[in-house]
């Protein structure tokens, strides 16, 4: 009997499990925070005189429904999501702008033919979004945060406009970082055997499967939000 009166804050748990979306630690610290005052709630019942079953109903009942929690749950969580998206993207786009030439000092064609301009016009263009990218990411860990704590209705919109044009940069910035990657192997072809270039394009790849893998995890959870 213990186990079927348990499972009714097991139950209800699941159910609140399944209609959220965000990052799996946030989520499962909500998760906890809920069952632990859930459990406070029982205990409260009991000592009143409740049975267990039903003191559990009533603390499952007088918590919560889905139309009172979920959004407050779902907005701590994407904002959890872009807090997330915008600490990687910070710390991924300070290291690219920092050492990106470090691939090409020394090379063996430094010294041959330039490039053509409009090489370095999407050299200097790549230079520029990745700055904007981290303009953004810093806005958004400072918008997030207030949106949180204050709750304002005023702050969410910025918030999502900020991760909306946070994933559109980002979006930007692998297409013609890849643009840029492929040019120099097609006007270099020892671009492919210097290694500086195959480090630099594997840690790339590396921090775009991060990046991609966060910025879903937002509009995903996003998404979660608002519908």
């Amino acid at each position: 009997m213990r186990v079927h009166d348990e499972a009714v804050v097991d139950r209800r748990l699941r159910e609140l499990s399944g209609r959220l979306y965000g990052p799996d630690r946030l989520k499962a610290d909500l998760l906890t925070e809920t069952r632990h005052a859930l459990e406070d709630a029982v205990e409260a019942y009991r000592e009143e005189g409740l049975p267990r079953a039903e003191a559990e109903r009533r603390a499952v009942a007088e918590f919560g429904s889905d139309r009172q929690l979920v959004p407050e749950f779902q907005a701590e969580l994407a904002t959890g999501a872009l807090r997330g998206l915008a600490l990687r993207t910070l710390l991924i786009s300070v290291v690219l702008i920092a050492a990106g030439d470090l691939t090409w000092q020394g090379s063996s064609w430094s010294g041959g033919p330039p490039p053509p301009a409009s090489y370095l016009l999407l050299s200097a263009g790549l230079n520029v979004i990745w700055g904007v990218i981290a303009a953004l990411a810093l806005a958004a860990l400072l918008v997030g945060p207030l949106t949180a704590r204050w709750g304002s209705p005023r702050l969410v919109r910025p918030a999502r406009l900020i991760g909306f044009g946070l994933t559109g940069a980002l979006a930007l910035g692998v297409t013609a970082g890849g643009a840029l990657f492929g040019w120099s192997v097609g006007l270099w072809d020892a671009a492919l055997t210097w290694p500086p270039m195959i480090i630099g394009a594997t840690v790339v790849s590396a921090a775009w499967f991060a990046l991609v893998r966060a910025a879903r995890c937002w509009v995903l959870a996003e998404r979660r939000l608002t519908g």
